[in-house]
């Protein structure tokens, strides 16, 4: 084990498995030269070449486009976008081509692309550059969608993104690509799809996040632990498509109690799914209302206190937590 940052996981996981497959190429705006805007393709133009890591200019639809074409034609690519909110200029080729072509084709072509985006919200950079669109692709079925938390969940996950045959789309939450933790060294090291990982156990009450979010649960379970004595069990997606409902019903059948915790829009969001599917299987056992902590229906603030009061944060958590333990049917 190696102890590094989400970044330089990522980071890894791109040289090892472009060492492994020459199939493998690297393409987006400013991922050879300048090394990628959050320099996540650092070193790969030096090693690989500009055959297999590339400029691209500013226009998503055809960084999409053409990764389609190069995975229907033989090749592995990973596209990158500068950011998940210039996805929506591309909106057409990951729903129309890429999430569909598989299928259309009745499965005699495979599209095994991977389309990496950092994004989220909490860096002052204002309504349209701060959004958090997971939901969107979600509701669009064809791709599976990645969402790390870690640095070894960042590595095993986009290793497992780029042999998968089918398109995947891979968020990175722009706040954690400084954040440390243990890597495995294994060049073999996989984190398979839908299978949530369980960060803490717990008895009182489940927590569910992903990404950044799956983070401020752990923050603010061992804040609750602390001040209130609650023991609280939280579970980190690491897939929002497949997603790993079974984990999360048996969490909640042991617990009782459940709070979604989601950065997206709360209207149409994820967490009203998951809310949905756990009064569908676990209603019965349900000793409170599931609980929602969700970003506010609003376009991002720039200003810096009025942007954290539309993000959830720990105390948000905190308070969700103490008001759902009071509340009963």
């Amino acid at each position: 084990m190696s102890e590094m940052t989400y970044r330089d996981a990522i980071n890894l996981a791109l040289k090892e498995e472009m060492r492994r497959d020459q199939s493998i190429v690297v393409f987006g705006e400013d991922v050879a030269l300048y090394e990628g805007a959050f320099k996540v393709t650092r070193g790969l133009l030096s090693e690989f070449g500009e055959t297999r890591v590339r400029d691209c200019p500013i226009s998503e639809n055809t960084i999409v486009g053409v990764a389609v074409g190069a995975a229907m034609g033989g090749l592995r690519p990973v596209a990158e976008l500068m950011t998940v909110n210039f996805a929506l200029l591309a909106m057409d080729q990951i729903v129309n081509h890429m999430a569909k072509v598989r299928y259309m084709f009745g499965g005699q072509t495979s599209v095994p692309m991977v389309l990496r985006m950092p994004g989220g919200g909490g860096s002052q950079l204002g309504a349209q550059h701060s959004q958090s669109l997971e939901s969107y692709f979600m509701h669009c079925p064809g791709m599976h969608i990645a969402y790390p938390a870690t640095p070894a969940d960042a590595k095993g996950l986009l290793k497992s993104a780029i042999r998968d045959n089918n398109p995947v789309i891979f968020l990175e939450h722009e706040l954690l690509y400084n954040s440390r933790g243990e890597v495995p060294d294994d060049p073999e090291y996989l984190v398979p799809f839908g299978r949530a990982a369980v960060l803490r156990e717990g008895s009182a009450v489940t927590l569910v996040g992903y990404g950044r979010m799956s983070i401020l649960c752990l923050q603010a379970a061992a804040l609750l632990e602390k001040e209130d004595g609650v023991s609280c069990e939280v579970i980190d997606l690491r897939t929002l498509s497949p997603l790993d409902t079974e984990g999360i019903i048996a969490s909640v059948q042991k617990t009782g109690r459940a709070v979604v915790v989601e950065e997206c829009w709360q209207s149409a969001g994820l967490g009203g799914d998951i809310a949905a599917r756990i009064y569908e299987r676990c209603f019965d056992r349900l000793l409170a209302p599931v609980r929602r902590v969700s970003g506010l229906n609003v376009p991002m603030p720039y200003s810096r206190k009025i942007e954290k009061l539309c993000i959830p944060q720990t105390e948000g958590i905190v308070q969700g937590v103490r008001e759902l333990l009071t509340a009963s049917y």
